[in-house]
């Protein structure tokens, strides 16, 4: 029986995916895969058995990736899966910035003990009148499945969009709307929109992207969006833009210590994904991809390990390898399996940065002392028969 963790509570429909061949189980020592949303696995003791973590959700700076293949654990995420709930977000985060609706719901809420409330409102509503988003400028920084969406839907609702992305995938780059002007430099951003948001994974070229010096070159008045991670932006810089008026709107998903002290920020209690339909489709995605890789090897949405997806196994045995990616690795194992008397029907290798990994179909499965062999060389970080 295969084994499942849950570090989280996960939505019901995706567990109910799980086959026969599967259990929950509260111990995660003994789990063959953990499924996990928020829960930080930096300080945990990760199991010698584990096979692979699923994030039921896009980011994973709670999971410590490179601890997890070193051990031969692949990590997966679900990304697209709540696209629509942070772009509907983001939409919303767009008419709060363009037009005071907090402040005028404020001003009800302070006077809603006076008769002539009605009366009073058409006096005051004209300190809370804003602009429309129809025609502005929309920069959208970072074209993945969520900036692919927003930049969609904002050229739907009329603006004029600015989508800059030098890494879009091939699959994005066919889900863009027509009217999306794709641009080369996010400089272009900087200087020309009226709107910036931001799409963008963490990693150490974005952290602190919009400090001042990019603040800088953008217009005069600008708002300013981030529904991805705090720190990409500088909150000094932020705060002191704002309070010069530099920015017009700052709109946050993530309040710390500093945004919700920011004169002029709207901070939103990270939202973004929280929608039913979003954390479903997260639960249900994570899933399959940590089952499609115990039962079958089949790698999908990994952010340790390079995709490598051969369907199910038709031939007698399947061996998975992960293992480093450094020179005759390949050599070395089909060399193994042929010392074994073990012919390879089919196979993939696939590489990511340190990281690869190699499957193959058997015609007759391989010994165990042939599949020791495989785990001795030097490089091998998990050798399983699938099958």
């Amino acid at each position: 029986m295969k084994k499942i963790h849950c570090l989280n509570a996960i939505a019901d429909c995706g567990t109910a995916l799980l086959t026969e061949e599967y259990t929950l189980t509260d111990n995660m020592k003994e789990a063959d895969g953990v499924l996990v949303r928020s829960a930080s696995m930096h300080d945990m003791e990760l199991p010698e058995g584990l096979l692979a973590v699923a994030r039921a959700g896009a980011g994973v700076n709670n999971i410590p990736l490179d601890g997890c293949a070193e051990k031969g654990i692949v990590v997966f995420n679900t990304p697209g899966a709540n696209a629509n709930g942070v772009k509907e977000l983001v939409l919303a985060g767009l008419m709060l910035a363009s037009r005071d609706i907090i402040g005028g719901v404020q001003w009800c809420q302070e006077n809603r003990d006076d008769e002539n409330i009605a009366k009073d409102a058409e006096k005051e509503k004209k300190a809370f009148a804003g602009s429309e988003i129809r025609g502005k400028k929309l920069g959208v920084i970072g074209l993945g499945a969520i900036g692919a969406e927003v930049a969609n839907a904002c050229s739907y609702l009329g603006m004029e969009v600015y989508g800059y992305d030098p890494f879009i995938s091939v699959n994005s780059a066919w889900c863009l709307s027509r009217n999306v002007k794709h641009i080369t430099s996010v400089d272009t951003i900087y200087q020309e929109c009226d709107y910036i948001t931001l799409h963008v994974p963490l990693i150490d070229s974005t952290k602190g992207m919009i400090k001042k010096e990019a603040i800088n070159t953008m217009k005069d008045g600008v708002v300013i969006l981030n529904f991805s991670r705090d720190i990409l932006v500088n909150e000094d810089d932020m705060a002191e833009a704002l309070k010069s008026g530099k920015v017009k709107k700052y709109v946050t998903d993530f309040p710390n210590p500093k945004s919700v002290h920011m004169e002029g920020a709207i901070v939103i209690p990270h939202l973004g994904a929280s929608t039913e339909e979003s954390e479903d489709n997260c639960a249900r995605m994570a899933v399959k991809e940590i089952m499609d890789y115990i039962d079958n090897g089949n790698i999908r949405n990994s952010v340790n390990f390079p995709s490598c997806d051969m369907g199910e196994c038709k031939a007698a045995s399947r061996i998975a390898v992960l293992h480093l990616n450094i020179p005759n690795m390949i050599g070395q194992i089909t060399g193994t399996l042929a010392a074994g008397n073990v012919n390879i029907s089919d196979m993939t290798n696939k590489s990511r940065e340190k990281y690869a990994y190699t499957l193959l179909d058997l015609e007759s499965p391989a010994d165990a002392e042939c599949i020791q062999k495989l785990k001795d060389i030097k490089g091998a970080l998990r050798v399983r028969v699938i099958r």
